[in-house]
């Protein structure tokens, strides 16, 4: 191996050289602003997804994204010879050639394409203006000669979602002014702003038939028209760079070159260095990608490219995205984010694409808070200002809300105690409650009304979170209830939950032990496991090794932790096809990567100096750093059955935290 192959071996930074051949240039790339904006494509620059995008903007940060840019078809002249670099995909025919041009792809720390134009190199860098809706690409010219390009922008202008097919809505209006551009082709969105070196070249015209395979592949819409308004041509000598900034509203604060620099200065500074291994710095790199710390509303992005800022998703990564790389006042701002977001006392799901509160209540995104309040005040201390005066009065009000006598009928009232003191929820709620959400044709996939064991686990690590907070702050009286709700929780448990049959805690039972809602499901989930790693002390030491021993036999996977056990009637271990199909199959059998978390806290809390389980968990996360079609990224999930196909939201931000708490609290403290 040369030194520069060990050197690229040892680096953080993604790289593939792609040598003209299509098949690994088809992963993908993503890269962000820091406040919801994002640029990402295949490394080949041939969309796949509708989502993809050179110019996703964030017109409400860090939501109402919309693909202002999707594409720019990009051709070279030098002396006689033509080179088309772009690779787009049309139906029925190969994909376009240009990335038999393409020698190299890297993300170090911004994306680099290095294409061989005969003899010469062409290298383009791209990157977004950190916390502004700005593309900035710049083209170093390595030839003997002068060379042009001919650039030509291909216009979305759609929220992020949808596609858009040929109209006559797009309007030709162009202000010139030295070096820029704007064109404003539909009225009630923002201009696009060009800045450019070069020279424009109006030519209205309609691109048809882009095809996206992978949205093929989904069973959704996979053809999109795309509107250009010209090209521009730019000179470039040997050795110069040339900028071309693509910005909504108005050119960025910075220079094209300023703006580059910043970025990189920002991104570079994310790397925790060599003294951490190589699995850590790369998940440390990933996180960024989904911190919206620069928005107007801070918060997390749950998953690229179409998942939003939902609070379940935000309060479980918060741990793994901000604790444990001790940015504890970045998490402060995304939990003033969240707070606020309540409905009877509860969070609510969160904040929609559009940029409103969503307002379904979920049982257990509330008591997430509890998990994640205790990590936070193990880096701020308890007498923190924010957690006594802002979180400390929010974790009060829940509780108080769970414990609520129900106005009306329970079912009214989504989350409730039983008389036993057991965490209850609606069993017909038009909404999921658990984390288990799929649904398909409008029904949920996996309802579990009633008594669910991870809710049990929550609420455990809900009161002792509350406990020790209110003894801290001489609150007796809030201490007093919150260890009675405890000491009430946890013998219940006891003796409802356990199955004797199977060895493993029942996943759901009825709210009550007889009568018409009676019933248990002995399914082997992994809900069981949540709650071991949550609340360790609802289960005697022969029963978490019981737990651990049944989620190796039948759940564990390389990519994750299946949903639901193979030998179980309804499981369906294969995450392909029409999307009505996968939905079906989200929670009945597919493995998730982020329960790998779980397995890991549950697992090492019974031999913390398990020595082989920690090197069996550092390669499983090796693998699934290499493994995942966003480079440098992790996936949501796998297929539960071999090959183990990578599927779901392809780069998602609980898979990455979990994993990355794991290494840093659990595996190289």
């Amino acid at each position: 191996m040369s030194e520069n192959e060990q050197h690229e071996r040892e680096s953080p930074w993604p790289r593939v050289d792609t040598r003209g051949e299509l098949e690994p240039a088809e992963r993908e790339w993503l890269h962000t602003n820091g406040a919801g904006a994002y640029a990402m494509s295949t490394l080949a620059l041939m969309h796949t997804r509708r989502y993809h995008g050179l110019l996703v903007a964030s017109l409400d940060p860090p939501l109402r994204r919309y693909v202002i840019v999707s594409q720019l078809d990009t051709v070279a002249t030098v002396g006689r010879r033509i080179y088309r670099l772009a690779t787009h995909q049309f139906p029925g025919v190969a994909a376009t050639p240009g990335y038999r041009l393409l020698e190299s792809f890297a993300q170090d720390p911004i994306p680099r394409w290095t294409f061989r134009l005969g003899r010469s190199l062409l290298e383009i860098r791209l990157c977004l203006a950190r916390g502004e809706n700005a593309t900035i690409l710049s083209y170093c010219w390595q030839g003997q000669r002068r060379a042009r390009l001919s650039v030509k922008p291909l216009f979305a202008m759609r929220p992020m979602h949808e596609v858009t097919h040929e109209h006559g809505g797009m309007i030709q209006t162009v202000s010139m002014r030295h070096g820029e551009v704007e064109i404003q082709p539909i009225p009630e969105l923002p201009p696009v702003v060009f800045g450019h070196s070069g020279v424009f070249m109006g030519s209205p015209d309609w691109w048809r038939r882009f095809e996206y395979p992978v949205d093929r592949q989904r069973g959704v819409t996979h053809q999109e028209d795309l509107w250009t308004p010209g090209t521009f041509e730019i000179e470039l000598e040997p050795g110069q760079t040339q900028y071309l900034v693509l910005s909504l509203s108005r050119l960025p604060r910075l220079t094209a070159r300023d703006c580059m620099a910043e970025a990189c200065q920002a991104l570079s500074a994310l790397d925790p260095g060599e003294g951490r291994s190589l699995s850590e710095r790369r998940l440390t790199i990933a996180a960024e990608q989904y911190r919206a710390d620069l928005a107007a509303r801070p918060g997390v992005i749950a998953g690229y490219p179409w998942l939003d800022m939902a609070s379940r998703d935000a309060l479980i990564s918060l741990p793994g995205l901000y604790l444990v790389s001790g940015r504890a006042s970045a998490a402060k701002r995304v939990l003033r984010t969240l707070l606020p977001a309540r409905v009877d006392g509860l969070i609510t799901g969160g904040l929609s694409e559009m940029g409103g509160v969503a307002p379904q209540l979920t049982a257990d995104s509330s008591l997430w808070l509890f998990d994640a309040a205790e990590q936070l005040v193990a880096e701020t201390g308890a007498d923190d200002p924010f957690v006594r005066e802002e979180l400390y009065p929010v974790l009060v009000s829940i509780f108080e809300r769970v414990c609520r006598e129900p106005a009306g009928s329970p079912e009214s009232s989504v989350v409730w105690l039983t008389s036993d003191g057991l965490l209850a929820t609606a069993s017909d709620a038009a909404t999921p409650l658990t984390w288990m959400d799929s649904r398909a044709d409008g029904v949920a996939v996996t309802p579990r009304g009633g008594l669910a064991v991870e809710l049990q686990g929550l609420w455990g690590r809900a009161c002792s979170t509350l406990a020790r907070l209110s003894g801290h702050f001489g609150d007796a009286a809030r201490e007093a209830r919150a260890q009675a709700a405890l000491a009430q929780l946890r013998p219940s448990f006891a003796r409802r939950f356990w199955c004797s049959e199977t060895r493993y805690p029942y996943d759901c039972l009825g709210s009550d032990e007889s009568g018409p809602g009676a019933f248990r499901d002995p399914s082997i989930r992994p809900n069981a496991l949540i709650a071991l790693a949550l609340d360790p002390e609802l289960f005697s030491r022969w029963q978490a090794v019981a737990i651990i021993e049944r989620v190796r036999e039948r759940l564990l996977t390389p990519m994750g932790v299946r949903t639901l056990e193979p030998r179980h009637p309804d499981y369906r271990g294969d995450f392909r096809g029409p999307m009505h199909e996968r939905r079906a199959a989200y929670h009945q059998g597919t493995s998730w990567v982020f329960l790998l978390g779980f397995f890991a806290r549950a697992a090492l809390a019974l031999d913390p100096n398990d020595f082989e389980l920690q090197l069996e968990l550092r390669q499983r996360i090796e693998r699934l750093l290499d493994a995942g079609p966003v480079l440098g990224q992790i996936p949501q999930v796998a297929s539960g059955d071999q090959p183990y196909h990578l599927g779901g939201c392809p780069a998602q931000a609980w898979s990455v935290a979990e994993l990355l708490r794991c290494l840093r609290q659990l595996l190289e403290p």
